[in-house]
């Protein structure tokens, strides 16, 4: 029952998300105009809020900014349509040179090219020719004298005549492909003024629709909506703008005739995302090709189209549009695609902010957080799941160039606190659930020391080169010696023992957080795991200065480090003792008191944090020594 019931869970969004799309498409009709006006009132609200704050009221201040689009609408229009209708009247004279250039190709009559070509001219020829000539009376062929006429002479034509139309019957046609265009642009406009009017009202019903509980998500979920899209539309508008105007600027200093329509259509297409501007280029490349005799200006204005569109895609959007919408190129395409299969030419135009919504509702609604991962850019996996994952497909080099990476902006501690330590650890509980095969376990393990041993020789871009490190006391007693050599001190008497408390895991990370001491001049010794610790106390016997780490990597290392500091304090009880539980970010004053009675000096849960304390213990050491010259050690220099 349980099995059934978790599964029934899991598919519960894939049912909701098949049935919203359902309802998309079926109720298209009243949901288009809606969502368009929704657009353009995203586009409109800072506008009503900014004449707002002139101590406008509401409805007046909708008004103006109604009548204000309106009109600039109009004003575009009216330019569109007169120019175009002065192209249509100048295509006739073009005809010559559309032929020239197709015959300049040289192109085989029985090749596809050359087929093509002249297709070209026959639509050409049916285009530009006369409706006198076109509708003239064709001369049928001569009857041969097996029918009983004789040759040569003409055919009575026979043309079949429709009955005239009536006046509403005219009208009917005139008006009728209109009438569905102008019945959605009537609702778009009523939707957006009652939608701006009542814009706190309808937001006040919405919270109250998705419930109290999730008074706190949905507010966010619609302040984001609404800053991304608004965002996104004003910076569209203004860049879209600035593009049609150097595109149109381009095209009249390169002679390309009405070149504010095609500045226009420029920046009215490029509301498509990707196929948009390409579109609006074909008409000015066209029209060159036929106006100019050379092929310069066709290139010209190609050249120009790339120019325009690379400048505005990867440097004055980006730059505005901070992180974009939020929308990943791929998820970009495939929505847009998905749009216009589901809404036509209005899911065309609306894609991204259509897409912005559903990103939102994933973010913000835990049973579409689905929509998030696959349509957001941000990264799907975390940084320490992708060097993991590549070392799960045997790839060595992507997971070191993971880690190169990181390192171009960040320190090596962090690279090891952030990448390494949790990847270790995503190891270690798959290696404890047993869904890491050996030789997987085998890889990553010995992948990672490898990666580690090569850090070992990692200096950060203009950072000095180590200097050769000299006792406190011989820099004290020997002023003659240069200054520059006396700037890092040395070891002194504190020695640092780094124990692995259980496994590989543990071992590695005792050898970075040895390194990093190491690093920072501490005299350090990285011991396998396994070491006997009664040989060390035998061999290396520590003394009341030096300090003991112990790294257990959770979560199940923490028992084993318990057991170890327990057998360090039954030998040492005077040494200080640090044990690291990386990754842990619990409180670490409760995991003190899971070691019992043989607690540590210290628990910490970064290597960041141990490297600190060491160097706060170091400092307090040689403080207490300053002026001794320091006992040599079995192992240490």
């Amino acid at each position: 029952m349980s099995r059934s019931r978790q599964e029934s869970s899991n598919l519960s969004p894939l049912i909701w998300l098949g049935g919203i799309i359902l309802i998309l498409y079926f109720a298209r009709a009243v949901l288009i105009p809606l969502a368009l006006a929704l657009t353009l009132n995203f586009l409109l609200t800072p506008m009503v809020m900014r004449l707002q704050r002139l101590r406008m009221r509401r409805v007046p201040a909708v008004a103006v900014v109604v009548l204000l689009s309106a009109a600039i609408l109009g004003c575009l229009g009216w330019v569109v349509a007169d120019q175009l209708l002065q192209v249509a009247s100048d295509l006739p004279k073009y005809r010559l040179n559309i032929h020239n250039k197709i015959d300049a190709l040289h192109l085989r009559p029985d090749s596809t090219l050359g087929r093509a070509a002249d297709s070209v001219k026959e639509i050409d020829s049916d285009f530009f020719e006369s409706p006198a000539a076109r509708n003239a009376p064709t001369t049928a062929p001569a009857l041969s004298a097996k029918n009983g006429s004789p040759q040569g002479q003409p055919a009575v034509p026979v043309q079949v005549v429709t009955a005239p139309a009536t006046g509403l019957q005219y009208l009917e046609q005139l008006l009728g492909p209109l009438l569905n265009p102008l019945g959605t642009a009537g609702m778009v406009v009523i939707f957006t003024i009652f939608i701006l009017i009542k814009q706190e009202d309808l937001r006040d019903r919405f919270l109250r629709l998705a419930g109290v509980a999730q008074l706190h998500a949905m507010t966010l979920a619609l302040d984001d909506a609404a800053q991304r899209i608004s965002r996104y539309l004003v910076m569209q508008l203004v860049v879209n703008a600035c593009y049609g105007l150097c595109f149109g600027v381009g095209l009249f200093f390169l002679g390309i005739p009405n070149a504010p329509l095609w500045g226009v259509i420029a920046g009215l297409f490029r509301i498509v995302p990707y196929a948009g501007a390409l579109a609006a280029t074909v008409f000015p490349v066209t029209l060159s090709l036929a106006i100019f005799h050379g092929w310069g200006p066709p290139v010209f204005v190609i050249l120009l189209f790339v120019f325009l569109d690379l400048t505005a895609s990867n440097i004055v959007e980006p730059w505005l549009y901070g992180a974009h919408t939020g929308i990943s190129s791929l998820a970009l395409l495939v929505m847009t695609v998905f749009w216009t299969m589901l809404w036509g030419w209005a899911g065309l135009v609306l894609a991204i902010p259509l897409t912005v919504c559903a990103i939102v509702l994933g973010r913000y609604v835990p049973r579409m957080s689905f929509l998030h991962v696959l349509l957001g850019d941000e990264t799907a996996l975390s940084i320490e799941a992708q060097f993991y994952q590549r070392l799960l497909a045997l790839d060595q080099d992507d997971a070191r160039s993971i880690a190169q990476n990181f390192l171009k902006s960040h320190s090596l501690v962090s690279l090891y606190d952030q990448v390494l330590v949790p990847a270790l650890s995503l190891a270690e509980q798959d290696r404890h659930k047993g869904a890491l095969s050996e030789t997987r376990e085998s890889f990553v393990f010995l992948s990672t020391s490898e990666i580690v041993s090569e850090l070992a020789v990692y200096r950060p871009e203009g950072a000095p080169k180590p200097r050769r490190l000299m006792p406190r006391w011989m820099r004290h007693s020997s002023p003659s010696i240069p200054a520059a050599s006396q700037v890092e001190p040395s070891p002194s008497t504190t020695r640092i023992f780094c124990l692995a408390a259980n496994d590989r895991a543990d071992e590695i990370t005792s050898s970075m957080l040895a390194q990093l001491l190491e690093r920072a001049g501490h005299g350090v010794l990285s011991l396998p795991v396994g070491s006997p610790f009664e040989e060390i106390v035998k061999h290396l016997p520590p003394e009341p200065q030096d300090v003991i780490c112990i790294s257990a990597l959770p979560p199940f290392a923490f028992a084993q480090a318990a057991s170890l500091c327990q057998l360090v304090r039954l030998h040492l009880p005077e040494v200080k003792i640090l044990a690291g539980v990386w990754g842990f970010t619990g409180d670490l004053e409760k995991a003190l008191e899971r070691f019992g009675t043989a607690r540590p000096d210290i628990v910490v849960g970064s290597l960041a944090q141990a490297a600190e304390r060491i160097s706060d213990w170091r400092s307090a050491a040689d403080v207490s020594e300053f002026d001794q010259p320091p006992q040599r050690h079995a192992g240490f220099s």
